[in-house]
């Protein structure tokens, strides 16, 4: 299975997107994609329910390696999702809003 990417600027001018911060929750915490949802990596498999209405699930960490796992078992799941490449450091590099 190939996974589906998006850019830290595509995913900012998708509007009502469904955002997905698999990083822990302190790391959340200290800034995060504005409207995004914090769901730890760990609990992905359990809380995949909350996300089964939303078309696709944009799913973000802080580089993109744990948010390639939350796709890849969100995708098992029966769950869209679109890895965001480079993370919330790329996103914080690109100067997009950070929400605390």
């Amino acid at each position: 299975m190939s996974l589906n990417e998006i850019s830290v600027n595509d995913l900012s001018g998708l509007r009502g997107a469904v955002v997905i911060d698999v990083r822990e929750p302190d790391e959340y915490g200290g800034g995060h994609v504005p409207s995004a949802v914090n769901i730890p990596l760990g609990d992905v498999r359990e809380r995949s329910a909350e996300l089964r209405g939303a078309d696709t699930v944009y799913v973000i960490c802080q580089s993109g390696r744990r948010s390639a796992f939350a796709c890849d078992a969100l995708e098992s799941l029966g769950v869209t999702s679109v890895n965001v490449t480079g993370g919330t450091t790329a996103w914080i590099a690109a100067g997009l809003p950070v929400q605390q």
